[in-house]
């Protein structure tokens, strides 16, 4: 039986999960701001050890590609090619905020994660759930929040935000969507190893290890203008 290893290392929370086939039989989490790059790899050989395989018995990677912390979500892809390459086995990769709303798979509306991006901005997208799978509506995207939130407000329907950066966010959601905006309990704003190996076991691996990048999203042309103005006119102000 071929293992699947799945990573994600794309915010402060480090979680790994191994599954046989759609079984998960070992899975970690840890969300402590600590170094990366200096557990991640002793956190794989426990978990592997926990379980009992050994790496030649993997035969799929899944790795969590961002959006995200630019040095966590590279550290994470870098080790996934890594592994991938040198045991020669298909590498996968998911979309951060795709994992994130796994959460709603279950909520009677729109699901909407959010990353904190700094300046107003947050990484985003829009899913719903059909037959209890996650489809999205609009791609992972850098955004305003403001503007977002005043393009989320036309929806029919509540909309249930994940994300351990809500904290951050959660008054300026309630001021312009009111009732409609759903908050998840922070411990179901965690994201899980487990589901992302699940997603990883439906999904094509990519063609190429060697190309493959992480995914670091920018804003849109327009948007970056307009931000861009804006801090101008504030410099110009003080």
């Amino acid at each position: 039986m071929g293992y699947t290893l799945a990573i994600d290392t794309s915010s402060y929370v480090l979680t790994l999960a191994i599954s046989a086939e759609k079984k998960i039989i070992g899975e970690v989490t840890t969300n402590i701001k600590k170094n990366h790059s200096l557990r991640l790899m002793p956190a794989i050989d426990q978990l592997m050890k926990d379980v009992g395989i050994s790496a030649n018995q993997l035969e799929r990677i899944v790795v969590a590609e961002g959006p995200g912390s630019y040095t966590g979500v590279r550290i994470a892809v870098t080790t996934a090619k890594s592994l991938a390459w040198s045991l020669n086995i298909p590498l996968v990769g998911v979309s951060s905020l795709e994992l994130m709303v796994q959460t709603g798979r279950y909520f009677n509306g729109y699901t909407v994660p959010i990353v904190d991006a700094r300046r107003g901005q947050v990484f985003t997208s829009l899913y719903k759930s059909v037959h209890n799978r996650m489809v999205e509506i609009h791609e992972d995207r850098l955004r305003m929040l403001g503007e977002w939130l005043e393009q989320l407000k036309e929806l029919d329907g509540p909309i249930l935000f994940v994300g351990q950066d809500l904290d951050l966010h959660s008054e300026e959601i309630r001021v312009v969507l009111g009732d409609q905006a759903v908050f998840a309990p922070h411990a179901m704003s965690l994201p899980r190893g487990g589901e992302l190996a699940a997603l990883g076991y439906e999904k094509e691996a990519v063609q190429s290890v060697h190309t493959f990048v992480p995914r670091y999203l920018r804003l849109a042309e327009a948007e970056a203008k307009w931000q861009s103005e804006q801090e101008k006119a504030r410099e110009s102000n003080d």
